[in-house]
């Protein structure tokens, strides 16, 4: 890889995520740590707003852009097999979403790149979510977003029902299944829950903040640890 596509690449990686480390880097482009040092501080030099630093990780300041970008025959197909892959297991409105941003990129491809986005012969079957698990997720998703507390009223695999009152962290799809996990405020614990066995689901207008021991990372860092053990 050139120099200049490097940077560009990196330049893209850092825009795409909250805190890049230079070791995600390098494994990315497969160069060494110090030459990501190296080009991170050529990209800070030219004027590129990267803050962060060596042995933290880097991050873009709000507001940098670059020109638009063209796709190219591959890259447009595999947008369009992600949509079509997604767009049935999607809440209504993530899935109109996504339709509507391969629109805007068709309406800029070049000819030839649309052609092989339009002509691509892979699909997944409509047949998706139920409606009630549809809105659902739309409400887990602002949920999460907006740090709102809900109340559910859950059967579980054995038929048993309980009310919660949770703080919701992420969805996660398992083929045909959604689940979301939280922070149960009855057990004191993290839970997950699949989405079809939510029998009611409620927005309290009580808001949460991130506490040490009750946030996604805390999570993931918990699944991991068990993972392990396993």
């Amino acid at each position: 890889m050139r120099r200049a596509d490097r940077l560009f690449q990196i330049v893209q990686l850092i825009r795409g995520r909250r805190l890049t480390t230079a070791e995600f880097l390098s494994q990315r482009l497969e160069v060494s740590i110090r030459t990501v040092y190296r080009d991170v501080a050529a990209l800070q030099q030219q004027g590129v707003p990267i803050d962060g630093e060596a042995g933290v990780g880097y991050r873009m300041r709000v507001g940098f852009e670059l020109p638009p970008l063209m796709f190219s025959a591959e890259e447009a197909q595999s947008l369009v097999a992600a949509v079509r892959l997604a767009q049935p297991q999607l809440d209504a409105v993530l899935g109109q979403r996504a339709e509507e941003a391969l629109s805007k990129i068709f309406a800029v491809l070049p000819g030839t790149a649309r052609a092989a986005a339009e002509s691509l012969t892979v699909y997944a079957p409509q047949r998706g979510l139920d409606d009630a698990t549809r809105e659902r997720l739309t409400q887990l998703r602002l949920a999460t977003e907006s740090r709102t507390k809900l109340r559910l009223h859950y059967l579980d695999l054995n038929d048993q029902t309980s009310t919660r009152l949770v703080r919701p962290l992420a969805c996660f799809f398992w083929g045909p299944v959604w689940t979301f996990s939280a922070w149960c405020e009855l057990r004191e614990d993290f839970r997950s829950f699949r989405v079809d066995r939510v029998q009611q689901l409620e927005l309290t207008e009580e808001r949460f903040r991130d506490e040490p021991g009750k946030t996604l990372a805390d999570l993931q860092r918990h699944e991991s640890a068990r993972e392990n053990w396993a």
